[in-house]
């Protein structure tokens, strides 16, 4: 008997092994703790992929999303945002640097708000002005803040 055929009845093993810890969601607090409230739908977090290049951010985001019920609520629009940013680590983050000087006042109901030692994140805002999610940004370039504030916020002339 050779050992690919005492291999070969562990490999339905291994492939559920692993197809079990590849759907693992993450618990409330750890998804806090990476910038996710869980509030995020699945297809907004393949919507970060294509300008978020670093899969373990993205594959952080798969695991805290909330499953999209139906095509409607895939194209959630907040109300506004807030960019939170420490002030002394801001010079870390020259892509947030130059959204912040020359890009922020296009988007009126952005605002920015420092706050020491906090990570760069994005906190989106429902109707009420009421914390509805928070987004890492990190690694975000100008131009990915740009688009993706322009798909998720409600221009300011908007009822």
């Amino acid at each position: 008997m050779n050992s690919f055929n005492l291999a070969l009845p562990l490999i339905p093993l291994l492939l559920i092994l692993c197809f079990c810890e590849a759907e693992q969601k993450l618990s409330t607090k750890e998804c806090e703790k990476l910038g996710f409230t869980g509030l995020a739908l699945c297809s907004d977090c393949h919507t970060f992929a294509e300008y978020i290049k670093d899969q373990e951010l993205v594959s952080d985001c798969l695991n805290c999303c909330a499953e999209d019920s139906d095509d409607a609520t895939s194209k959630v629009i907040y109300s506004g945002a807030i960019l939170e940013v420490c002030m002394r680590k801001l010079v870390f983050y020259p892509e947030l640097v130059g959204f912040i000087e020359e890009e922020k006042d296009k988007f009126p109901t952005v605002r920015v708000q420092y706050a020491y030692n906090s990570p760069p994140k994005l906190i989106m805002l429902d109707e009420d002005g009421q914390l509805k999610d928070t987004i890492r940004v990190d690694n975000w370039k100008r131009e990915h803040i740009l688009q993706f504030l322009k798909e998720k916020v409600k221009p300011s002339t908007e009822i």
